[in-house]
């Protein structure tokens, strides 16, 4: 069974369930999850609008749009962002260029009143049904992830939390852990028959780790308090429902892996996130570790904002380890590493030194921006970037780094610019000397491919796929190219003479 047909679309079908360390459908064959996380729909955050200083929250962004340009706007305005920012044509996009999976971050007051008692909103439970139904008819499992819970789970400005407290823990009095707790009952109620909705994501990255500036946690007491929610939890789920699997992330972001040292369901996954790390195996040793030891299966639930070079290392590696992945995130402002970069205003910069600082626009200018935004979020206004989804699959239209192998041997070794022994990622260059090897999962959607290596130095080079030579090539300064079929395999290359030195390896697409 290949990687590519654990990806498959086709296997998005019934309730998926854990087996033996591994996420399965309904028909009880093995998936990997790959997917978009839908950041900023639900859950606004300032540095997807490119906002400064202290508009990074929901309760922030919202105070800005209605300081800027009235009440009436802004209220307006948020009705038509939640119709404009995700619309079908966006499901649609993510299963034609082969995801099968998306996340959906929620923020409590969209589903909820801001109010005493619990008291749910229609209006935002509409948003998440037509969402649903959405990813039904194009075949995308829904993981609904509650991002920001009543009180914060965070204590940062990702959950909305007031005072960067997570208090949905640590607060006695408050009703935020019932709130919580009648918020997850409410999702089993509705969605415990639709088998689409893949996974319940219980908590988004609960108990940061320590931040400058705001205020110190005591970790030791919060894990005690998280692991007891997570029972409760779970527990009041099950009441309801006890076919939907269940994610559960740990602390620091959802970087820990000491944090399992339990299973709260027999149904449920290890879901955990990656940012700005090397893509190597490493990073991912300890989660597998837990795998192994509690029959787990795993999820990279989030992963993102770096380099495509970074995605094309990052991703391949994880679902060679049989792990699933989602990227954060599917849309932003003016970006280089989502797959949708919305434009920005003509009259947006006004608002960006707003926010650092500078003099307040007209409300007629600040109208006029937001009210073009409006426009530039939709799908077909956006800006497409084939580059990264290239990159997250490693499919034709990609850079990998030479040192992103599958496997090499002794001839190959990393140096970085001055011929220096190295394991820095962004600085390496891979030295193939005599008999040097390395070799290259590449991956296809049908579409052949050409393969361009930048090579410094000098000797003969054999480049292969799958065992079969491709070619014999003399090497000096500049440029060896070959084509690829268009089906997934494994590309190699060889130093049979000289030496040579490789940076990077462009998989492009065959005109």
């Amino acid at each position: 069974m290949t990687v590519t047909e654990k990806m498959s679309r086709d296997r998005v079908c019934g309730f998926l369930h854990a087996e033996q360390g591994k996420i399965v459908n309904g028909r009880g064959e093995e998936i990997l999850l790959t997917g978009m996380g839908l950041g900023n729909w639900l859950l606004p955050e300032g540095y997807m609008w490119r906002f400064q200083g202290r508009y990074n929250s929901p309760r922030r962004i919202e105070e800005l749009v209605r300081d800027l340009c009235g009440t009436r706007f802004a209220e307006e305005f948020w009705i038509k962002f939640r119709e404009n920012y995700i619309t079908e044509a966006d499901i649609a996009a993510m299963a034609e260029v082969g995801f099968n999976s998306v996340r959906i971050p929620i923020g409590w007051r969209t589903v909820m009143e801001d109010e005493p008692g619990v008291i749910f909103r229609e209006d935002g439970f509409a948003l998440l049904d037509r969402f649903i139904d959405w990813c039904e008819k194009y075949r995308l499992y829904v993981i609904l992830d509650l991002h920001g819970a009543p009180g914060g789970q965070t204590g940062s400005n990702i959950d909305d939390s007031i005072d960067d407290l997570p208090r949905l823990l640590t607060d006695t009095e408050s009703d935020s852990r019932e709130k919580t707790l009648a918020l997850w009952r409410e999702f089993a109620r509705r969605y415990r028959d639709r088998w689409i909705v893949g996974m319940y994501d219980l908590l988004n990255e609960p108990c940061r780790s320590p931040m400058d500036g705001a205020p110190k946690l005591d970790h030791d007491a919060l894990r005690v308090l998280l692991k007891a929610f997570y029972r409760d939890c779970v527990a009041e789920v099950r009441k309801i429902d006890d076919r939907h699997m269940l994610s559960i992330e740990s602390d620091y972001w959802a970087s820990r892996a000491d944090f399992f040292d339990e299973v709260y369901d027999e149904n449920m996954c290890i879901h955990f996130h990656r940012y700005w790390c090397p893509p190597r195996k490493f990073m991912y040793d300890a989660f597998l570790e837990k795998r192994e030891t509690l029959g787990v299966p795993l999820y990279l639930g989030e992963t993102g904002e770096n380099l495509p070079a970074w995605f094309a290392a990052m991703y391949p590696l994880a679902a060679d380890l049989d792990i699933g992945y989602n990227i954060w995130s599917w849309k932003k402002l003016e970006t280089g590493n989502s797959p949708c970069s919305v434009n920005t205003p003509g009259l947006w910069h006004k608002v960006i030194a707003y926010t650092a600082g500078g003099d307040r626009p007209s409300y007629e200018d600040a109208q006029a921006a937001f009210s073009e935004y409006l426009e530039n979020i939709r799908f077909e206004n956006c800006t497409w970037r084939p580059n990264v989804i290239a990159s997250i699959f490693r499919r034709p239209g990609c850079v990998i780094r030479a040192c992103d192998t599958v496997a090499q041997n002794d001839g190959v070794v990393w140096i970085d610019a001055d011929g220096n022994p190295t394991d820095e990622w962004e600085k390496t260059v891979t030295r193939f000397t005599v008999g040097g090897e390395a070799s290259y999962h590449l991956y296809s959607d049908g579409t052949a491919g050409v393969i361009r290596v930048k090579v410094t130095g000098g000797g003969t080079a054999v480049l292969a796929f799958d065992g079969e030579v491709l070619g014999t090539y003399s090497v000096g300064d500049g440029e060896i190219t070959a084509d690829i079929p268009g089906y997934d395999g494994t590309f190699s290359i060889r130093c049979i003479n000289g030496t040579f030195d490789v940076e990077f390896i462009s998989f492009d697409i065959k005109t």
